[in-house]
């Protein structure tokens, strides 16, 4: 009998051993969770205006480095990382629709989202051609590799005089002002854009002064070169 029970004694003392050790390894092991850049964690949510891609940029390289396909389920936006998959939802008809972000636009004051073609179709407002929408980050297509400045776009000119004009008028006043020469379906454009802000609140605020002092529509964008 007293045998049995150093026996059980014995195992007893076993069995904690080994929950303690568990518990250690356990401890040990770095906390498994989703990658999420800062600032547009998985439910991010914005509304707005979404457009879609006219048929001038297909087969055009997008930022991410891909071409656009129409027929594949992507998206442009100024800011989100471009490894962001994201929710549409139509405000008006309801319908729903989840892309991939691997493209920087639109570049027009008042929309927040452009659309292929086949998401626009899945939205049903091809044809409208833009529709109030919400967006929700619902996840990250592969590791969301390190986001680039925001910086912000005061204008697009089609003549680069008016772009040099511009750059003359705000190095008065800022000194992180560049001109950047973009080839698109409509030809070519010079861009100007000033600062570089990790902080969309900072780009915002700077943008809305712009906006008061040379009476322009500033955009923030991110630069991912």
């Amino acid at each position: 009998m007293a045998a049995l029970k150093r026996l059980q004694r014995a195992q007893v003392a076993f069995l904690l051993l080994l929950i303690v050790w568990g518990m250690g390894g356990c401890a040990g092991r770095p906390p498994k969770h989703e990658a999420s850049p800062a600032g547009y964690p998985v439910g991010y949510v914005e509304r707005g205006y979404a457009s879609w891609y006219g048929p001038g940029f297909y087969g055009k390289k997008t930022a991410s480095g891909e071409v656009y396909d129409s027929r594949q389920l992507t998206a442009a936006h100024r800011t989100l990382p471009l490894s962001a998959v994201v929710q549409v939802r139509s405000l008006t008809n309801g319908r729903q629709v989840t892309v991939r972000i691997n493209d920087r636009g639109p570049f027009v004051k008042g929309r927040i989202i452009d659309l292929s073609l086949a998401a626009a179709q899945a939205l049903a407002m091809a044809g409208p051609g833009t529709d109030q929408v919400e967006l929700r980050v619902v996840g990250y297509s592969g590791h969301p590799g390190p986001s680039g400045y925001l910086r912000i776009q005061v204008a697009s000119f089609v003549e680069q005089a008016n772009a040099q004009a511009l750059e003359r008028k705000l190095k008065e006043k800022y000194s992180d002002v560049r001109i950047v020469t973009v080839e698109l379906s409509s030809g070519r454009h010079y861009r100007v854009q000033v600062g570089q802000f990790t902080s969309e609140q900072q780009a915002e605020e700077l943008a809305t002064r712009l906006a008061s002092q040379f009476a322009v529509e500033p955009l923030v964008i991110r630069d991912d070169t």
